[in-house]
């Protein structure tokens, strides 16, 4: 009986992180909620650059996209609805947007068409996506950072509910 349930427990817990894994996967992400974000360089359009590190003691967050991307597309309007216009007014957050395998013509010719106002950052070789994603996994998808540059909150996709979420911790992590 006792050797029963030390295997049951033991599947229970072999089956939560096989899970927790799997899940992961299924969205793409190659990282997970409590990690550090990983550090990259920022390729605005306009030549400059910024590591993401030197953004700390802010609340970052992170779209991936790309121009050919009619799920991208059609988000870009509601991230700056929701996010962009609600909260670039507070000195500690930023939003941007990383154009996975887009030349700068490409990107600039995207932010023309889909008219947001934060910043859509270059990743030609999507060296950057990679950091934080399968190289084959679609490229819809959000990361929050919080001050002290580790991952809050991951999104694939759309999700009401989940954009709710991210809008809840955003707000919380603002707090004084």
């Amino acid at each position: 009986m006792r050797y029963s349930f030390m295997l049951f427990l033991l599947c229970c817990l072999f089956t939560g992180c096989v899970k927790e894994e799997t899940d992961n996967r299924d969205t793409g992400f190659i990282v997970a909620v409590g990690d550090p974000a990983p550090d990259f360089q920022i390729h605005y359009q306009d030549g400059n650059t910024q590591s993401l590190k030197s953004l700390r003691g802010k609340v970052v967050l992170i779209q991936f996209a790309a121009s050919w991307c009619k799920v991208c597309q059609d988000i870009m309007p509601l991230m700056e609805r929701e996010f962009n216009l609600r909260y670039k007014s507070h000195p500690d957050f930023t939003l941007f947007a990383v154009c996975r395998g887009q030349t700068p013509e490409e990107v600039q010719q995207f932010a023309e068409k889909v008219k947001v106002t934060y910043p859509l950052t270059l990743d030609e070789d999507e060296s950057i996506f990679r950091l934080y994603a399968l190289a084959k996994a679609g490229v819809t998808r959000n990361v929050l950072i919080d001050k002290d540059g580790k991952i809050v909150y991951l999104t694939r996709l759309y999700n009401e509910q989940e954009f709710a979420q991210l809008n809840k911790t955003i707000d919380s992590l603002l707090q004084p």
